[in-house]
């Protein structure tokens, strides 16, 4: 990967559940390459849902549209907060899926 871990977590952290400390740790722990990784994914992610929503490249309804992009920023979302790493908290829930959220990612 040809980016800097500042590059990787240059981005807008006020619309997700952002903990400058676990960031650290992820970066420090077993899984600092994974999580690289992640962070690289998560800036493709959002820059596809940004071309997407702005090229309006679907052929569907508005709300499908918005629901594409929101999925996009959620997982983008996930990623950088570590959520998906082997010892995340998404990972480590009895049952798969959605956390109880109150807010939705903007990333």
């Amino acid at each position: 990967m040809d980016k800097s871990d500042e590059q990787l977590l240059d981005f807008d952290k006020t619309e997700i559940d952002w903990r400058p400390e676990r960031a650290a740790a992820a970066l420090a722990g077993p899984y600092a390459d994974i999580y690289r990784s992640h962070l690289a994914v998560a800036r493709w992610a959002v820059g596809c849902a940004q071309h997407y929503q702005a090229n309006n490249m679907a052929s569907s309804s508005p709300e499908h549209r918005d629901g594409f992009v929101e999925g996009f920023l959620w997982m983008a979302a996930f990623l950088r907060q570590g959520d998906l790493l082997p010892d995340g908290d998404l990972l480590q829930q009895d049952k798969p899926g959605l956390p109880d959220r109150d807010s939705t990612p903007d990333s």
